[in-house]
């Protein structure tokens, strides 16, 4: 069965600030990254999420102990217009009994196959992915 598109309506608010919405979610897009996160911080939020979330669903169907997981991304952006993503660093910290190769496999999965969010950006980013588990 096909996925249906992604529908997203936003809704200028003042200044540079929008409601943003999709479906039943909702989220405010501010420029300044004040009411809420910016254009590119939404990238950023979307892309660590993706993969956080692709490596917790491959990692729990694989009947791994995760405990807990979390993720940190550093994104360096171009100093001339369009201000893009350069270069990426995330950082995925698993806690629980995991085997680190089960790891290092479901972010690949992710990377190569599962994360959409990576698929419909730039392949030209220089992208790292690192981890730590924490037993």
């Amino acid at each position: 069965m096909p996925k249906p598109p992604t529908i997203v309506d936003l809704r200028w608010i003042g200044d540079l600030k929008f409601d943003a919405t999709s479906e039943r979610a909702a989220i405010t897009i501010d420029s300044a990254g004040l009411a809420g996160p910016s254009p590119m911080q939404a990238l950023g939020i979307a892309l660590a999420g993706c993969m956080t979330t692709d490596v917790a669903h491959i990692l729990t169907k694989g009947r791994h102990p995760l405990r807990a997981l979390r993720s940190h991304l550093v994104a360096d952006r171009a100093q001339e217009v369009p201000h893009r993503f350069l270069r990426m660093a995330l950082a995925i910290t698993v806690e629980g009994a995991v085997p680190t190769d089960a790891v290092a496999r479901a972010i690949e999965l992710s990377r190569e196959k599962y994360c959409s969010v990576w698929h419909s950006m730039r392949q030209d980013i220089d992208f790292q992915v690192t981890f730590d588990v924490l037993a």
